[in-house]
């Protein structure tokens, strides 16, 4: 955590809220997420788009509380104070893996401490494996979850080339692997729809897989993403739009329902 979040340009919010929005907006009424450890984005995420407008999201708060509607988001997202108003629990932690595996759990959310273009996330070391510069917290799930889940989501609140580089120094979590069609190749489900930032909203491009401009926060230059980025960035054709403005509603329901204790605010 470096601090409160940044004032948006122009928006009558901050990048914590706008970040909650835009992946918000991403999800459809079919979503059937869960959600891991220091995962407060996707959490608000999930919760903002079943109170707007996906009403038949269904979300497992840390895996286990079906349908859960705490009153606020606590301290961890892998905590048990988010598993209010469930309309029911798992027997055990290691229960929402049937469903992962045959995608009844269809969205999940990855973070790590490198991404790179396709989508791949690194959250073990940080260096040689075998003589690391930094042990990271590990996967968690992230090797079986890349390639069981069909709608992967990624998100980071620091946007930068140390994030976001050319190669991963190892890859915990597949996205669109090497790209193209080599995900498909290994006959794993899906891939990488969005990676939302502090700085932009990614897509993917078609055909190679790789991270592409889908729009830009307020403020932002292409410039500005392509230098705190380690990998080129594509560009759609034309112009590459502003992320659109939260509305009094989204942002309403954001600070009164979904969190109002700020819990997503620790991300940064």
């Amino acid at each position: 955590m470096t601090g409160a979040p940044a004032v948006v340009p122009s928006y009558s919010c901050t990048i914590d809220e706008l970040m909650v929005v835009a992946f918000s907006r991403a999800l459809a009424n079919d979503t059937r997420a869960f959600n891991g450890a220091a995962s407060f984005v996707p959490v608000c995420a999930y919760r903002l788009a079943r109170r707007t407008h996906a009403p038949e999201l269904v979300w497992a708060a840390s895996s286990i509380a079906v349908d859960a509607d705490p009153a606020v988001v606590g301290s961890s997202t892998l905590s048990d104070e988010l598993w209010g108003g469930a309309s029911m629990l798992a027997n055990s932690p290691a229960d929402f893996w049937t469903y992962a595996q045959g995608a009844r759990y269809n969205t999940f959310a990855f973070r790590g401490a490198q991404m790179d273009a396709y989508g791949n996330v690194n959250n073990s070391v940080i260096g040689p494996y075998h003589s690391p510069k930094v042990r990271l917290p590990g996967g968690g799930g992230m090797a079986d979850l890349g390639c069981m889940i069909p709608r992967i989501y990624l998100w980071s609140t620091t946007h930068g080339p140390r994030t976001f580089v050319e190669r991963l120094d190892f890859r915990s979590g597949l996205g669109w692997g090497d790209g193209g069609d080599h995900r498909a190749s290994l006959g794993l489900p899906g891939g990488p729809r969005l990676c939302v930032t502090s700085l932009c909203v990614f897509d993917f491009e078609p055909e190679t897989k790789r991270m592409r401009l889908a729009s830009l926060h307020p403020g932002v230059s292409v410039e500005d993403v392509q230098s705190a980025t380690g990998f080129e960035v594509l560009l759609p054709a034309g112009e590459v739009p502003i992320t659109a403005q939260p509305s009094a509603e989204e942002l309403h329901i954001l600070r009164t329902e979904v969190d109002p204790s700020g819990a997503r605010r620790r991300e940064f």
